[in-house]
Protein backbone atom coordinates (compact mmCIF):
# COMPACT_ATOMS: atom_id res chain seq x y z
CA UNK A 1 0.00 0.00 0.00
CA UNK A 2 1.69 3.24 -0.98
CA UNK A 3 2.04 5.72 2.05
CA UNK A 4 0.56 8.92 0.27
CA UNK A 5 -2.60 6.46 0.24
CA UNK A 6 -5.83 8.10 1.93
CA UNK A 7 -6.94 7.13 6.04
CA UNK A 8 -10.39 5.89 6.13
CA UNK A 9 -12.21 7.15 9.10
CA UNK A 10 -15.59 6.17 9.87
CA UNK A 11 -18.27 7.03 12.98
CA UNK A 12 -22.36 6.30 12.86
CA UNK A 13 -22.70 9.88 12.52
CA UNK A 14 -21.02 13.00 12.89
CA UNK A 15 -19.48 11.86 16.07
CA UNK A 16 -16.48 11.17 14.80
CA UNK A 17 -15.46 14.44 13.38
CA UNK A 18 -14.42 14.98 17.40
CA UNK A 19 -11.68 11.91 16.26
CA UNK A 20 -11.12 13.36 12.69
CA UNK A 21 -10.18 17.25 14.13
CA UNK A 22 -7.73 15.69 16.12
CA UNK A 23 -5.56 13.72 13.44
CA UNK A 24 -6.40 16.46 11.25
CA UNK A 25 -4.19 19.04 13.45
CA UNK A 26 -1.83 16.01 14.28
CA UNK A 27 -1.21 14.46 10.42
CA UNK A 28 -2.00 17.44 8.54
CA UNK A 29 -0.22 15.55 5.91
CA UNK A 30 -2.40 12.40 5.40
CA UNK A 31 -5.65 12.57 3.31
CA UNK A 32 -9.02 11.66 4.41
CA UNK A 33 -11.97 9.65 3.66
CA UNK A 34 -14.83 10.08 6.66
CA UNK A 35 -17.78 8.32 6.54
CA UNK A 36 -20.95 8.99 8.45
CA UNK A 37 -23.00 6.03 8.61
CA UNK A 38 -26.01 8.22 9.88
CA UNK A 39 -28.50 6.38 8.02
CA UNK A 40 -28.39 3.61 10.82
CA UNK A 41 -27.14 6.25 13.64
CA UNK A 42 -27.38 5.74 16.21
CA UNK A 43 -25.24 2.51 16.48
CA UNK A 44 -25.61 2.29 20.18
CA UNK A 45 -29.21 1.05 20.21
CA UNK A 46 -28.57 -1.51 17.41
CA UNK A 47 -28.45 -4.72 18.37
CA UNK A 48 -24.40 -6.30 18.70
CA UNK A 49 -24.54 -8.56 15.25
CA UNK A 50 -25.55 -5.90 13.30
CA UNK A 51 -22.89 -3.06 14.63
CA UNK A 52 -20.32 -6.19 13.78
CA UNK A 53 -21.71 -6.94 10.51
CA UNK A 54 -21.95 -2.99 9.45
CA UNK A 55 -18.79 -1.94 10.53
CA UNK A 56 -17.66 -4.94 8.19
CA UNK A 57 -19.41 -3.12 5.49
CA UNK A 58 -17.96 -0.06 5.77
CA UNK A 59 -14.04 -0.90 6.09
CA UNK A 60 -14.14 -2.79 2.96
CA UNK A 61 -16.15 -0.21 1.43
CA UNK A 62 -13.53 2.32 2.46
CA UNK A 63 -10.49 -0.25 1.82
CA UNK A 64 -12.10 -0.63 -2.25
CA UNK A 65 -11.32 2.92 -2.35
CA UNK A 66 -7.75 2.74 -1.86
CA UNK A 67 -7.32 3.43 2.43
CA UNK A 68 -4.43 2.25 3.67
CA UNK A 69 -5.90 2.42 7.72
CA UNK A 70 -8.66 2.31 9.34
CA UNK A 71 -9.61 4.70 11.94
CA UNK A 72 -12.93 3.63 13.73
CA UNK A 73 -14.14 6.80 15.19
CA UNK A 74 -16.87 5.29 17.09
CA UNK A 75 -17.16 3.74 20.70
CA UNK A 76 -19.77 1.08 19.67
CA UNK A 77 -18.21 0.32 16.42
CA UNK A 78 -15.17 -0.50 18.22
CA UNK A 79 -16.90 -2.47 21.25
CA UNK A 80 -18.76 -4.80 18.60
CA UNK A 81 -16.96 -4.39 15.16
CA UNK A 82 -13.11 -3.72 15.74
CA UNK A 83 -11.73 -7.33 16.28
CA UNK A 84 -13.74 -8.18 13.06
CA UNK A 85 -12.41 -5.84 11.43
CA UNK A 86 -8.80 -6.60 12.44
CA UNK A 87 -9.65 -10.20 11.12
CA UNK A 88 -11.13 -9.33 7.98
CA UNK A 89 -7.57 -7.76 6.33
CA UNK A 90 -4.07 -6.87 7.34
CA UNK A 91 -3.90 -3.16 7.57
CA UNK A 92 -3.43 -0.86 10.38
CA UNK A 93 -6.73 -0.38 12.56
CA UNK A 94 -6.95 1.79 15.39
CA UNK A 95 -10.08 2.13 17.27
CA UNK A 96 -11.74 4.33 20.47
CA UNK A 97 -12.57 3.01 23.55
CA UNK A 98 -14.11 5.22 27.18
CA UNK A 99 -10.98 7.30 28.62
CA UNK A 100 -10.70 4.86 31.79
CA UNK A 101 -7.38 4.62 32.40
CA UNK A 102 -6.96 8.40 32.37
CA UNK A 103 -9.78 9.00 34.18
CA UNK A 104 -8.86 6.50 36.94
CA UNK A 105 -5.48 8.29 36.98
CA UNK A 106 -7.17 12.09 37.04
CA UNK A 107 -9.85 11.78 39.84
CA UNK A 108 -9.29 12.94 43.42
CA UNK A 109 -12.68 11.42 44.97
CA UNK A 110 -12.17 8.20 43.33
CA UNK A 111 -15.65 7.94 42.00
CA UNK A 112 -16.04 7.87 38.59
CA UNK A 113 -18.83 8.43 35.71
CA UNK A 114 -19.00 6.79 32.93
CA UNK A 115 -21.52 8.50 29.86
CA UNK A 116 -21.60 5.99 26.88
CA UNK A 117 -24.04 4.51 24.64
CA UNK A 118 -25.92 1.41 26.16
CA UNK A 119 -24.33 -1.21 23.43
CA UNK A 120 -20.65 0.27 24.27
CA UNK A 121 -21.93 -0.61 28.36
CA UNK A 122 -23.18 -3.83 27.77
CA UNK A 123 -19.77 -4.99 25.70
CA UNK A 124 -17.61 -7.70 26.85
CA UNK A 125 -14.47 -4.89 25.90
CA UNK A 126 -15.46 -2.31 27.97
CA UNK A 127 -15.75 -4.91 31.07
CA UNK A 128 -12.16 -5.80 30.58
CA UNK A 129 -11.30 -2.37 30.15
CA UNK A 130 -13.13 -1.81 33.38
CA UNK A 131 -11.14 -4.75 35.03
CA UNK A 132 -7.47 -3.58 33.75
CA UNK A 133 -7.65 -0.23 34.89
CA UNK A 134 -9.51 0.23 37.97
CA UNK A 135 -7.89 0.83 41.04
CA UNK A 136 -8.48 -0.30 44.62
CA UNK A 137 -11.10 1.39 46.08
CA UNK A 138 -12.54 2.96 42.96
CA UNK A 139 -16.40 3.52 41.81
CA UNK A 140 -17.12 4.07 38.27
CA UNK A 141 -20.73 5.07 37.55
CA UNK A 142 -21.85 4.13 34.27
CA UNK A 143 -24.92 5.71 32.58
CA UNK A 144 -26.19 5.50 29.20
CA UNK A 145 -27.20 8.41 27.30
CA UNK A 146 -29.93 7.52 25.83
CA UNK A 147 -31.51 10.33 23.41
CA UNK A 148 -28.16 12.46 23.20
CA UNK A 149 -26.34 11.37 19.98
CA UNK A 150 -29.78 11.79 18.01
CA UNK A 151 -30.36 15.33 19.08
CA UNK A 152 -26.17 15.74 18.48
CA UNK A 153 -26.92 14.26 14.92
CA UNK A 154 -29.98 16.65 14.24
CA UNK A 155 -27.24 19.55 15.30
CA UNK A 156 -28.66 20.61 19.00
CA UNK A 157 -25.92 20.57 20.89
CA UNK A 158 -27.49 23.08 23.85
CA UNK A 159 -31.61 23.13 23.35
CA UNK A 160 -33.39 22.78 26.72
CA UNK A 161 -34.10 19.55 25.90
CA UNK A 162 -30.02 18.67 25.55
CA UNK A 163 -29.56 20.55 28.85
CA UNK A 164 -32.23 18.33 30.23
CA UNK A 165 -30.70 15.31 29.75
CA UNK A 166 -27.73 16.06 30.66
CA UNK A 167 -28.72 17.08 34.23
CA UNK A 168 -30.80 14.00 34.45
CA UNK A 169 -28.09 11.34 33.42
CA UNK A 170 -24.50 13.37 34.91
CA UNK A 171 -26.62 14.50 38.03
CA UNK A 172 -26.79 11.46 40.25
CA UNK A 173 -23.06 10.65 39.15
CA UNK A 174 -22.53 14.32 40.91
CA UNK A 175 -24.33 13.58 44.46
CA UNK A 176 -22.54 9.98 44.81
CA UNK A 177 -19.67 11.70 44.71
CA UNK A 178 -17.45 11.74 41.20
CA UNK A 179 -15.60 14.47 40.05
CA UNK A 180 -14.41 12.82 36.63
CA UNK A 181 -16.49 12.16 33.83
CA UNK A 182 -15.71 9.94 30.56
CA UNK A 183 -17.41 11.14 27.45
CA UNK A 184 -17.29 7.45 26.40
CA UNK A 185 -18.76 8.39 22.85
CA UNK A 186 -17.31 10.16 20.41
CA UNK A 187 -20.31 12.58 20.10
CA UNK A 188 -20.23 14.17 23.17
CA UNK A 189 -17.52 16.35 23.02
CA UNK A 190 -19.48 18.58 21.12
CA UNK A 191 -21.37 18.59 24.12
CA UNK A 192 -18.53 19.64 26.32
CA UNK A 193 -19.91 23.49 26.40
CA UNK A 194 -23.23 22.43 27.64
CA UNK A 195 -21.59 19.87 30.36
CA UNK A 196 -19.45 23.15 31.53
CA UNK A 197 -22.68 25.01 32.17
CA UNK A 198 -24.71 22.93 33.59
CA UNK A 199 -22.02 21.42 35.98
CA UNK A 200 -19.46 24.49 35.96
CA UNK A 201 -15.91 23.27 37.30
CA UNK A 202 -17.05 20.46 39.32
CA UNK A 203 -15.96 17.79 36.90
CA UNK A 204 -13.12 16.89 35.09
CA UNK A 205 -13.75 15.61 31.33
CA UNK A 206 -12.47 12.52 29.64
CA UNK A 207 -11.93 12.91 25.78
CA UNK A 208 -9.50 10.60 23.86
CA UNK A 209 -9.62 12.30 20.49
CA UNK A 210 -6.16 13.69 20.62
CA UNK A 211 -4.51 9.72 22.49
CA UNK A 212 -6.32 8.33 18.77
CA UNK A 213 -4.82 10.47 16.81
CA UNK A 214 -0.89 10.22 18.76
CA UNK A 215 -1.60 5.92 18.89
CA UNK A 216 -2.79 6.28 14.41
CA UNK A 217 0.62 8.34 14.43
CA UNK A 218 1.95 5.07 16.23
CA UNK A 219 0.81 2.73 13.66
CA UNK A 220 1.61 4.49 10.52
CA UNK A 221 5.22 5.11 11.99
CA UNK A 222 5.45 1.67 12.63
CA UNK A 223 4.14 0.11 9.53
CA UNK A 224 5.70 2.69 6.99
CA UNK A 225 3.09 4.00 5.88
CA UNK A 226 3.35 7.71 7.00
CA UNK A 227 2.81 10.67 4.04
CA UNK A 228 5.26 12.77 2.99
CA UNK A 229 4.77 16.00 3.26
CA UNK A 230 1.90 16.90 -0.38
CA UNK A 231 3.21 19.93 -2.53
CA UNK A 232 -0.01 21.90 -0.94
CA UNK A 233 1.23 21.58 2.73
CA UNK A 234 -2.15 19.24 3.70
CA UNK A 235 -3.82 15.87 2.73
CA UNK A 236 -6.63 15.94 0.91
CA UNK A 237 -10.03 15.92 2.90
CA UNK A 238 -13.27 13.95 1.83
CA UNK A 239 -16.45 13.61 3.75
CA UNK A 240 -19.39 11.01 2.79
CA UNK A 241 -22.13 10.76 4.85
CA UNK A 242 -25.63 7.68 4.26
CA UNK A 243 -27.91 9.85 5.43
CA UNK A 244 -28.33 13.64 6.33
CA UNK A 245 -25.80 15.44 4.44
CA UNK A 246 -27.01 19.29 5.81
CA UNK A 247 -26.21 18.02 9.34
CA UNK A 248 -22.58 16.21 8.66
CA UNK A 249 -21.76 19.66 6.58
CA UNK A 250 -22.87 22.13 9.41
CA UNK A 251 -20.77 20.48 12.00
CA UNK A 252 -17.86 20.24 9.38
CA UNK A 253 -18.06 23.47 8.91
CA UNK A 254 -17.82 24.46 12.56
CA UNK A 255 -15.00 22.41 13.40
CA UNK A 256 -12.86 21.90 9.89
CA UNK A 257 -11.08 24.92 8.53
CA UNK A 258 -12.11 24.97 4.42
CA UNK A 259 -14.51 21.96 4.97
CA UNK A 260 -14.79 19.88 1.47
CA UNK A 261 -18.67 19.62 0.34
CA UNK A 262 -20.14 16.42 2.12
CA UNK A 263 -20.94 13.49 -0.74
CA UNK A 264 -24.36 11.41 -0.03
CA UNK A 265 -23.03 7.56 -0.38
CA UNK A 266 -24.64 4.27 -0.59
CA UNK A 267 -22.61 1.36 1.70
CA UNK A 268 -24.85 -2.31 0.62
CA UNK A 269 -24.40 -3.87 3.92
CA UNK A 270 -26.51 -5.47 6.34
CA UNK A 271 -29.78 -3.62 7.18
CA UNK A 272 -31.46 -3.78 10.79
CA UNK A 273 -34.37 -5.45 11.65
CA UNK A 274 -37.09 -4.55 13.81
CA UNK A 275 -37.70 -1.24 15.63
CA UNK A 276 -35.10 0.98 17.45
CA UNK A 277 -35.54 2.22 20.60
CA UNK A 278 -34.16 5.59 21.02
CA UNK A 279 -35.16 6.18 24.59
CA UNK A 280 -35.50 4.58 27.47
CA UNK A 281 -35.29 5.52 31.44
CA UNK A 282 -31.91 6.66 32.95
CA UNK A 283 -29.44 3.36 34.41
CA UNK A 284 -27.10 3.83 36.70
CA UNK A 285 -25.54 0.82 37.97
CA UNK A 286 -22.37 0.93 40.09
CA UNK A 287 -19.18 -1.25 39.36
CA UNK A 288 -17.19 -1.49 42.00
CA UNK A 289 -13.58 -1.96 41.81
Amino acid sequence: MPSNAPIGVFDSGLGGLSVLQAVRALLPHESLLYVADSHFAPYGERPDSFIEQRSLAIGRWLRERGAKALVVACNTATAHGVAALRADASWPVVGVEPGIKPAAAASRSGVIGVLATAATLRSARFADLLARHTAQGQRFLCQPGHGLVERIEAGDIGSPEVMALLDRFIEPMVAQGADTLVLGCTHYPFLIPAIRQCFDTALTLIDTGEAIARQLQRRLETDGLKASQPSGGHGSLQLMTTANAKALQTMADRLLPNAPRVQTVEIAGIAPHGPVCLDRPPNLPIIPA
